[in-house]
């Protein structure tokens, strides 16, 4: 994993400002709230609501 832990536990969503946790195959972040999916490219999240997906 390239995103630091300490990085993980201090992003939240910036729609409903939960807690964001990595997908399974490390593709994005995911808001178990509202189920927004944030893409990561080269090993950066990208926290902007536009670039997300909604996700069952």
């Amino acid at each position: 994993m390239a995103i630091s832990k300490d990085l993980l536990d201090i992003l939240v969503c910036p729609v409903c400002k939960a807690p964001v946790e990595m997908k399974q195959d490390e593709s994005g972040l995911k808001c178990a709230e509202c189920r927004r999916v944030y893409p990561i490219r080269d090993d950066i999240p990208v926290m902007l609501v536009d670039e997300a997906r909604i996700e069952e």
